[in-house]
C-alpha cells in the first residue's frame, strides 16, 4: 500500500505527540509520498516553535535527525492542476499540493489535518485518519 504524508503527520511522529503510536501503526508498510512542499513546511514548523520557544535547538536538532530516518519518496507536482484545486476548495497552496499528489497517484492521505481531510474527501481522495 501507497500513501501521501503530510506535515501535522510527520510532526507528530518526530515531535512525540500524542498520536504518534496510531501513525507509526497505520503507515506499517506503507510506502510514504510526499510533494517537495512537505520537506520545507517541516524546516518552517520548527523555526516557528523556535521562534515561540516552544522547542529547544537541541530538541529541534533531535527531531530533524529523527525526520531523516522516515522513509518518504518526494515527489513533483504539477503546479497548474495544483493551484485550480487550491481555487476550487478555497485553501492555501501547501494543502492543494497534498491534494493534488493524492489525485495523481491515486493514494490516500495521511494527516492529523481535520479541515485538509474534509478537502481531501470533497476531491473524492481516501484519508486514513488517527482516532484518539
Amino acid at each position: 500500500m501507497n500513501a501521501v504524508i503530510d506535515t501535522s503527520a510527520i510532526i507528530a511522529v518526530i515531535a512525540n505527540e500524542p498520536e504518534r503510536e496510531a501513525l507509526i501503526e497505520i503507515t506499517r508498510g506503507v510506502d510514504l509520498i510526499a510533494p517537495h512542499s512537505v520537506h520545507w513546511e517541516i524546516g518552517n514548523a520548527f523555526s516557528a516553535m523556535l521562534k515561540r520557544e516552544r522547542i529547544t535547538l537541541p530538541a529541534a536538532i533531535k527531531a530533524i535527525e529523527a525526520y531523516k530516518n522516515i522513509k518518504i519518496r518526494f515527489v513533483d507536482i504539477d503546479i497548474e492542476k495544483t493551484l485550480r484545486i487550491a481555487h476550487r476548495l478555497s485553501v492555501y497552496a501547501y494543502d492543494a499540493y497534498i491534494i493534488s499528489c493524492a489525485l495523481h497517484y491515486k493514494y490516500p492521505i495521511v494527516s492529523l489535518d481535520k479541515s485538509l481531510i474534509q478537502c481531501a474527501k470533497k476531491m473524492k481522495v481516501e484519508a486514513l485518519e488517527v482516532f484518539l
